[in-house]
This record gives structure tokens, sequence and C-alpha cells, in this order.
């Protein structure tokens, strides 16, 4: 231990220059360290960073993932999302914790391991996942806790596929594409191609392709560029989204793990367009393997020359780092997002003014997604007009989509923007698992809307789902069969919303809390008189008077059911 403590120190010594803003990794570092944060550690964090100890301790209560007390040896986390509840998630969670009770007496396993339940793991396609000391793993009721921490040595393999093979053509191979290989492969070649263009000419074909943010929001991506481009003031920062937390996604996880320098590529281009110098990658706090993959990434960059000073011989410079959340959904939304890297709680911020001109540490700023960049190398090798041949004319280019639940092969699928439901439900995911009919699918995670089986030919555009009301968001795709009582999954959206609200606006703050106490009831089958007219008035407050997304959605999939099966909400007496 004081071999621990003194590294601790010399780290904490190496961060203390930073100030504020090296605050979450000066917490991840003691609870690596320590095995928790102590008063006394976050005492010495706030000395040496200049926070007061009031505010270390507001952090690391904000973040689920650090804790202020020791929590043993072994730390597994069981997801209990919807994808992995309809897997079975609940009775791995029950049998691990009966294994650890049953043997505490004889061996002291309880004060060894600690189980959590935790929202979406991003290993929807594993269901049911757990994480055993941050690592995934495909679990089952048969494994014991000790079986569970041996299967951390074999990675679970994504299953990739799909319609087109261009963000994904190096992944699903079991191995993460490292720097030589990625060259081999017209690696950093639009990089070059950039670096001979002028600024202005790069964002005007990024604007030609019709890329549009691909984590859900679908802004578009040339005129953020140009919007940071033009903003007065420096310095200016690129920020990559990968805090990916939202249930039912696994794409820029799968992107991260087995193609980084797709991100890293895309990541310079961008800077190289708006004239930044500093970039940072925000991982989520659950995503250890792509944190290490990525900081490994960056270290290959950097010995090549591709990250740093005069890049392949120019005049561009910029370096990249990367930040590791703690556990917080809220921090997906980029300015909450902003908030955690500058050593804050990750409250969002008021919007005017918009990143672009006051972003990352007050400065112009772009933020783009995982997926969103890995299409920016792309689009400079194939050039605009190749690109828009992809998609729909609205829509252009390759997809991403997530599909997990109730399919037989479920996986991450590339298609072009525009194909039916029906194609990647039936064709890629090779139909219903247990051959029992459709019921419905739940696209754009939890934040999204149901489709039913008059959809099925709705073709996956923007446009297309826009029509049907149904949100594209991250492209994620949660199947349930006809068997399957809607109501739970229904209900543990609603908890999952309550747990990760921020608590920074009322109407979301409350209103989440409201709408939780209902759905149990619903769930229950007792829903009180006048429950349906709340859940309503609840939903239309929270869409209509929250200060982020999350809140504006947190509604969005309990209405879209209340459209399609109002009989979920009735009485359990009164349902035919």
């Amino acid at each position: 231990m004081a071999q621990s403590s003194s590294s601790f120190e010399a780290l904490l010594t190496s961060l203390a220059p930073q100030g504020r803003t090296a605050l979450l990794p000066a917490l991840h570092a003691a609870q690596e360290t320590f095995g928790y944060i102590s008063d006394q550690v976050a005492a010495q964090i706030g000395k040496a960073l200049g926070v007061p100890l009031a505010e270390v301790f507001g952090v690391v209560e904000f973040y689920t993932l650090f804790h202020r007390h020791p929590v043993g040896e072994v730390l597994l986390h069981v997801c209990n999302d919807p994808a992995c509840a309809l897997a079975g998630a609940d009775t791995v969670y029950k049998q691990i914790v009966f294994q650890t009770a049953e043997s505490a007496a004889g061996e002291g396993v309880s004060t060894k391991v600690r189980v959590e339940k935790s929202p979406c793991l991003g290993l929807c396609d594993h269901a049911p996942a757990v994480l055993v000391q941050s690592l995934p793993v495909k679990a089952s009721p048969a494994q014991t806790w000790q079986e569970l921490v041996a299967a951390t040595a074999t990675r679970p393999l994504t299953y990739v596929d799909g319609d087109v093979r261009l963000l994904t053509a190096l992944c699903g191979r079991h191995t993460t594409v490292r720097l030589d290989e990625y060259r081999r492969h017209e690696g950093y070649r639009a990089l070059e191609q950039a670096l001979q263009s002028p600024p202005e000419a790069v964002i005007e074909e990024v604007k030609a392709s019709g890329l549009v943010g691909r984590g859900g929001a679908a802004f578009p991506t040339g005129i953020k560029w140009q919007s940071a481009a033009q903003a007065p003031g420096s310095p200016k920062y690129v920020v990559c989204n990968a805090d990916e937390a939202e249930p039912g996604a696994f794409k820029d996880r799968v992107l991260m793990e087995d193609n980084p320098h797709a991100i890293l590529e895309g990541m310079l281009i961008a800077a190289y367009a708006i004239g930044a110098a500093k970039g940072y990658i925000y991982i989520r706090g659950e995503y250890m393997l792509p944190y290490r993959v990525m900081q490994r990434a960056v270290e290959e960059a950097q010995a090549a020359g591709l990250l740093g000073e005069r890049i392949l011989g120019s005049d561009f410079c910029f370096e990249i780092e990367i930040r590791r959340g703690a556990g917080a959904y809220i921090c997906g939304e980029e300015t909450a997002l902003f908030e955690s890297i500058e050593g804050k709680r990750g409250f969002p911020r008021l919007k005017p003014p918009f990143p672009t001109t006051h972003g990352l540490f007050g400065k112009p700023t772009v933020i783009n997604n995982v997926e969103t960049l890995a299409n920016v190398p792309l689009i400079l090798r194939l050039g605009a007009e190749e690109y828009r041949r992809l998609g729909t004319p609205q829509s252009p280019g390759p997809k991403l989509f997530c599909l997990s639940g109730d399919v037989k092969r479920p996986g991450l699928y590339e298609v072009p923007l525009g194909v039916p439901l029906r194609h990647l439900i039936e064709d890629l995911g090779q139909g219903m698992r247990n051959d029992a009919p459709f019921q419905a699918a739940l696209i754009g995670g939890a934040a999204g809307a149901f489709a039913t089986p008059e959809h099925l030919d709705t073709p996956l555009s923007f446009e297309g789902l826009r029509a049907a009301g149904i949100p594209l968001g991250a492209g994620v795709v949660t199947v349930f069969d006809s068997t399957r009582d809607l109501r739970d999954p229904l209900y543990r959206l609603a908890r999952f919303f309550a747990e990760e609200s921020c608590g920074k606006c009322y109407p979301c703050q409350i209103g989440t809390q409201r709408q939780l106490e209902i759905m149990e009831r619903v769930l229950e089958g007792r829903p009180l008189p006048g429950d349906w007219e709340r859940l309503q008035d609840v939903g239309w407050t929270m869409t209509d008077a929250s200060i982020c997304g999350l809140g504006q959605t947190a509604a969005s999939a309990i209405l879209s059911a209340m459209k399609h099966w109002p009989e979920l909400f009735q009485p359990a007496a009164e349902r035919r």
C-alpha cells in the first residue's frame, strides 16, 4: 500500500498544474489505488487541485461509480435494462447474491464481493451482461461469481454485419486494428488529403455530404464545424462524445474497441477544419476496455507523428486527451459533458449560447459523436458525391443499427439509410427468437418510441421514421415478441430516467419520480383513477419544460405505448 500511495501522490503532483479540470482523473486514480475515496484522500485531492472539499464531495456523490467507502475486492455490475431483462438478468443478479450470501459464513465472501444492479452497460448483444471489475462478461444464471471473474479474460465478440461494410469494414474480427494495419487500409489518407486543402474546403466537403450527427440530435455536421470555425476566440476545442449510455446502444463501443484510429482521424480532420489544437475523448466510465484501447491508439498516433507538433510535416498541431466518465447518463448531453471535463458535476447548461461559440472552458467547441467522426474520413476518401449515393436524398450515408432483444441474431448492422425495418429484423437479424410473433420494436432507445407490426415496412431514415412519429435517435432497435408484457420494460425505462435525472430542473426531477410511481402501479395492475391523465400531464410537462434532452424525452416511450396499447394502463380487472 505504501508503494501504491507514493505512486498516487506522484500522479497527483503531476495533475496539480491542471487545476480543477483534473478532478475526475484524480478521483479515478484514487479509487483505483485505494479501492475507494476516503475523506482523507478527498481532502488531499482538493488541496492539490485547489478545489474546495465540499465541492470534491459533491462531485464524488454525483457520479455512481465513485465510492466513499470500501466496496470489497470484487465488484460486479449486473445490467437491468430491457434487453438484458429479456435474457434473464434479474435471475443472474439473484443467483450471484444468493451464492455470495450462502458462502459468506465460511469464507467471508460477503465482504469480498459486492454485486450492484446497473443501467445499460452497452453490451445488449451479449445479454444478460455483467461487468466484473469494469470488464465485460456475457453471463448466465448457472455461473458462479468466480467463473464470471475468470471469464473476463475473454472479450465478448459482437456480431457485425450489414448490407454495406464501410464504417465497420475492420470491425467484428475479435481484434483491435493497430496503426500499421489501419494505414494499410488507407488509414490517415483522408487526413493527408485534408491537410493539402484549405480548412474551408474541408468544411464545404462535409457540408456537401449531408452528414448529420449520429448520436441522436441529427444536427448538420458541416454547419456545426463552420459555426465553430467562424466563432471569435481561442483556443478552440474538438470533443468526441463517447459517453454511450442509451439503453440498447453499443455501436460506439464496437467502433472504439475494433477500429479506434478511424475516430482519431475524424477528430484530427475536424480540428484542422476549425483551427483547434486540443481535443478530448470523453468515454463513459463503464467502458474500461474501450478506454484502454483508445488510450493505446492515441499513444500509437503520437509515436508515429500523427498527433503533436507539425503533423505530417504541416503547420497543423493537435493533441488529444482521454477522459473517463464515472457513471452519469446525463453526461451524454453535450454541455453536461463539458462540465464533467471541467471537474464539476454533470449539470447541463442553458442554451443559448451554444457550444460552437461558448463550449468547453467557455471557448468555441465542436462536439461530435463517435459514429459521426468515423464517417468523416470515409467522406473525404469517397468524396461527397459518392458518399451521397448511399442512403436517401434526405438521409445520405451509411448508418449503424444496434439490434437486440427477441431476435435470433442480435448484433451491429451497417446499412444505407432508408432500408425497411423489416429487413433489419427479419433478414439481418434472422427473425424472431423462438419463432414467436413480432409485437413491437423500441426504436431510439430509452428516449425513443415504439414501432408495431404495421411499421415493419417503414424506411429506417430520418424522414421515413419522422413520418411515422418515431425518432431514429442513435440507431437503437430493441425487439419484443408477442409473449412479452410491455409494462415491464416501460417500468424499467421510467426507473432509469428517475435514477439518471440530474435534478437541476424541477420538471425533470419531480416529473421522472411521479412517472415512476405511476408506472409502478401500472406494472402491478392497480393504477389509480386519474393515473392515465396524470401520466399524460407529467409526460408533456417534462417534454415542454425540461432544460435538456433527458427530461424532454423521458416520457417518449411511455407516451408512445399509451397511444398503441392503452389497455396496458388499465386495471387488471378491466383488461380483456
